[in-house]
């Protein structure tokens, strides 16, 4: 008996050829230099944010080369598998429209070098691994989940390495004829590769972030396919498919850097062709004085659900992790202000080899300015769209007078130095809710009265302003001559650098007296442009509130 009869018996339904294969996946047509990416998640939980930051690396890598993104769900880990993750995953990738070229979603199939789901190519990777076995490079392994764990058991007390490898890879040894016997009996089975690889040796690789790489040998006969389902591995599947697909570039975490040993050796098992690999830093943040990785379960910023629920404009989320992606990628910016992110050429080897600080401070700052130069029109319609799935009472309070609520969202925008008062529209509710009759009337008022805070003072101000000087039909310098005016005649200040100098002098500035006119109207202390608030509020409104003072 010899490797094709165990190869046979293992399967016997298996006709086909790697030369079929490589027919039916002819090589792309695309132009010499386009590059080939896949984004390829596991549908085991969340998506998250390291997933979509290297997804984006791909979508830029295709992009920049006139390429090709594509989609390949990765489910072959069945018992982790979570019913709900495939949807999240395009409901993400189409939110943030980084569209794959080719994808498989509800049954139907993007592009001809599918399918796109790893659970559906059964028969593609037993066809591979039979090769495998026929040329001895695998074999099945009858080992019982008892016998690992004494095995590792006995590696660790000893001090040794722990693995399936060398001397410990005990079923490499079994002759043809007892293995073949043992699949006959139905006996339990994995197959395993067969490295033949020397651990204690080193070799030279390169990686497209790190650079060149030396790295110790695999020696260790790691499984390619399961007993229970009959799925191949992680290791296994991708080297398959993207072998199959032709992918030109791999991006993935660095926490693959381990099993990259694996996955070359079964490439020159093959005889493939090994694609350029793109290991990308962790992401980390500061918490407290250390810094440390992004985590699933400590941190809620981990999951993409959290922009989206946030309401972060998609865009922000993207610049603010190009600024991570590539070193150089503000500075572009800067000096091409009108273009579009993915203009800008993306260079693996300018990423940080160490790790990629994800600051969601600097997210709202970036947020913040993205939205500063939006239009009302603009600001509007993505506030009406995330209140619609998230505050449908505040939807409905805004779409009341719809000009009104444009109105209220221009004040100090389209301008040369916009304000920046939103970094998300979860923000517009809290900083503009005074506008709305319906949210003031039923919020327990607290206001930010500042220097002046005596009752009799504000009352004298708002009295004295109201019924002597405001006039709903005034410019604005004529509102401010106004203010100034009251300011003089209460014997407050307007001489601000007087004031400055020797504030015990007065009873309080213009700025004070102004403070109390907009914290009568507002309850805040901080608002944009007093002069549009008090226009769109109107007289009778005011009036009503500064009888509530």
């Amino acid at each position: 008996m010899n490797y094709k009869d165990l190869a046979d018996a293992i399967f016997p339904n298996i006709t086909k050829t790697i030369a079929d294969y490589e027919k039916e996946y002819p090589a792309r047509n695309l132009k010499e230099g386009a590059k080939v990416t896949r984004f390829a998640p596991s549908p085991t939980g969340y998506m998250h944010l390291g997933g979509f930051y290297q997804a984006l690396i791909d979508y830029m890598l295709a992009k920049n080369s006139d390429g090709l993104f594509y989609l390949r769900i990765e489910d072959t880990d069945t018992k982790r598998e979570v019913k709900e993750a495939v949807d999240l995953i395009y409901d993400t990738l189409n939110h943030y429209n980084i569209i794959p070229n080719e994808s498989e979603y509800n049954g139907e199939i993007k592009g001809n070098y599918g399918p796109y789901f790893q659970s559906e190519r059964k028969e593609i990777y037993h066809t591979f691994i039979k090769h495998l076995i026929e040329i001895g490079r695998a074999y099945p392994c009858f080992c019982t989940k008892e016998e690992l764990d004494e095995l590792r058991n006995h590696q660790e007390a000893r001090k040794f390495r722990t693995g399936y490898y060398g001397r410990y890879a005990k079923c490499r040894l079994l002759p043809i004829e007892n293995q073949i016997e043992k699949i006959k009996n139905g006996e339990e089975f994995v197959i395993r590769f067969k490295s033949e690889g020397n651990f204690d040796l080193k070799f030279k690789t390169d990686d497209q972030v790190k650079g060149t790489l030396e790295l110790s040998q695999n020696d260790e006969d790691f499984v390619i396919m399961k007993s229970d389902d009959k799925l191949p591995t992680y290791h296994f599947a991708h080297v398959v498919d993207d072998y199959l697909m032709h992918t030109t570039h791999v991006v993935r975490g660095e926490e693959w850097l381990s099993s990259l040993p694996k996955h070359l050796e079964l490439f020159k098992a093959f005889g493939f062709k090994t694609p350029k690999y793109v290991h990308t830093p962790l992401l980390i943040k500061k918490d407290g004085n250390s810094v440390r990785k992004i985590s699933k379960r400590k941190d809620p910023e981990a999951s993409m659900t959290y922009y989206k629920d946030d309401g972060y404009p998609a865009l922000s989320v993207i610049e603010a992790l190009m600024t991570i992606i590539n070193s150089n990628y503000e500075e572009w910016h800067t000096a091409n202000p009108d273009k579009r992110f993915d203009e800008f050429e993306y260079n693996p080897k300018k990423m940080s080899s160490s790790g990629a600080f994800f600051d969601l401070d600097k997210l709202d700052n970036i947020s913040k300015n993205i939205i500063s130069k939006m239009t009302k029109d603009e600001v509007f319609n993505y506030l009406d769209e995330w209140t619609k799935e998230y505050d449908l009472e505040f939807n409905a309070i805004i779409n009341k007078d719809v000009n009104y609520t444009k109105a209220i969202l221009n004040i100090e925008r389209e301008q040369k130095k916009p304000r920046k008062d939103f970094g998300k529209w979860k923000d517009v509710k809290p900083a503009i809710w005074y506008m709305f009759n319906e949210l003031f009337d039923k919020t327990e008022l607290s206001y930010e009265w500042g220097k002046i805070n005596n009752i009799d003072d504000i009352k004298e101000i708002l009295n004295t302003y109201f019924n002597d000087y405001y006039d709903v039909n005034d410019d604005k310098d004529t509102w401010f001559n106004k203010v100034k005016e009251l300011t003089e005649r209460l014997g407050y200040t307007t001489d601000m650098k007087a004031y400055k100098e020797n504030p015990d002098n007065f009873k309080g500035s213009v700025a004070d007296v102004s403070t109390v006119i907009r914290v009568a109207v507002t309850t805040k202390s901080m608002t944009p442009d007093l002069y549009e608030i008090l226009k769109l509020l109107g007289k009778e409104e005011i009036l009503r509130r500064i009888n509530r003072v």
